[in-house]
């Protein structure tokens, strides 16, 4: 009895594990996905990591929808819709920071953010810090344009559609990558002029021009953050002056400027100041620039009101007191427009524009927010 039981034991066993195998043997393995970003929206917006990633939010929301794996050594991101990517320039170094270098521009998929391919260019690329106009693409979206400095400066041309560097285009003494029409860029100039450089359908270099002098670098220096505008550029100054760059034809004109400050501005010690120190929104026709009291050379430090402007009358309509001292300026470009701000206290501050208030704050930022990028 006691062997045939053991027996039967035996065999009841021997059937849950055939029964459990061929269960395990039906169960699928999991696979790993990527997940997709829907469209951006005109509230979306890129923040760039001092040293790293570049997270995107929704200033709407505060909701973050995907992150992008950047060299530590990349400047800023360049958004192309028209062909589902975003290029972004950067180091690479065969021992993490020193070793051999590589520098090339990476392409990502604008639906899973993953890179898709790269370029290799010059090992030269301007990479200390975020600077949004270190990378810009040219207005035929083919042409992609990078800053170099060695501390030589230069921009490396990159054919998007071939995946292939063009060539490298020296430019002594003149600094940034601000696209304008016809395949061409203007870059601000230490003699206190602006330059334009056009491409030809290759993207080499088919002429250069220059404007007229216009600022005194010891003087009244230009800051080397332009903000871009339908027709041109806005340029800002340390004292607060603003003048407006266009190209028409083969000339490169450059407005007389008007102070944002007024005598009791001055003498209340008024200054702009921050990192991305002014905005504009382009259906209003406002800007937005950061405002502290201080000492002269203070340039770079936060400021705790944002002023803004009506580009038309040259005049201030408005001051909004931020809630936390802020750097960084990005507003939205709808019909409610929407301020964001990077505070100090490492979050950032959303205000919206016609009710003068605070709406949001976003506190996980990642790293220290050095960029705002929209798309």
């Amino acid at each position: 009895m006691r062997v045939k039981g053991m027996r039967v034991k035996g065999i009841t066993l021997l059937a849950l594990f055939l029964v459990t195998s061929v269960a395990i043997a039906e169960v699928k393995p999991e696979t790993i996905g990527i997940s997709k970003m829907k469209a951006p929206e005109a509230t979306w917006f890129f923040v760039k990591s001092t040293f790293g990633p570049a997270y995107i939010f929704d200033s709407a929301t505060g909701d973050m929808h995907g992150l992008i794996s950047l060299s530590t050594f990349s400047p800023a991101v360049e958004p192309n819709l028209s062909r589902g990517e975003i290029y972004s320039a950067g180091s690479y170094y065969s021992r993490g920071n020193r070793g051999d270098r590589t520098d090339v521009v990476d392409i990502f998929d604008v639906e899973s953010l993953a890179p898709i391919d790269e370029i290799k260019i010059p090992t030269k690329v301007a990479a200390a810090l975020p600077f949004r106009h270190y990378i810009g693409l040219m207005d035929d979206k083919k042409h992609l344009a990078v800053f170099n400095m060695t501390p030589a400066s230069s921009v490396s041309i990159v054919d998007i559609d071939k995946r292939k560097f063009v060539v490298e285009i020296s430019t002594p003494g003149c600094a940034l990558i601000m696209p304008s029409e016809n395949r061409s860029f203007l870059q601000i100039c230490g003699d206190g002029t602006l330059q334009q450089i056009r491409l030809d359908k290759k993207g080499n270099e088919q002429d250069r021009i220059r404007s007229e002098v216009f600022f005194n670098v010891d003087e009244d220096p230009v800051f080397d953050k332009p903000v871009p505008t339908p027709d041109g550029w806005l340029l800002l100054s340390y004292k607060g002056n603003i003048r407006e760059a266009s190209v028409a034809g083969k000339k490169v004109t450059v407005t007389d400027p008007w102070s944002i400050l007024s005598e009791e501005d001055k003498s209340g010690n008024w200054q702009t100041g921050g990192g991305q120190l002014m905005a504009y929104h382009a259906g209003l026709n406002l800007i937005f620039a950061v405002m502290h009291q201080g000492e002269p050379d203070t340039h770079e430090d936060p400021g705790n009101e944002v002023w803004i402007f009506d580009r038309a009358t040259q005049r201030r309509i408005a001051r909004l007191k931020l809630t936390t001292s802020g750097s960084n300026l990005l507003v939205s470009q709808t019909e409610e427009p929407l301020l964001t701000v990077t505070g100090v206290d490492g979050q950032l501050h959303v205000y919206d524009v016609k009710k003068m208030k605070l709406v949001r704050s976003i506190n996980q930022v990642g790293g220290p927010a050095g960029l705002l990028q929209g798309f």
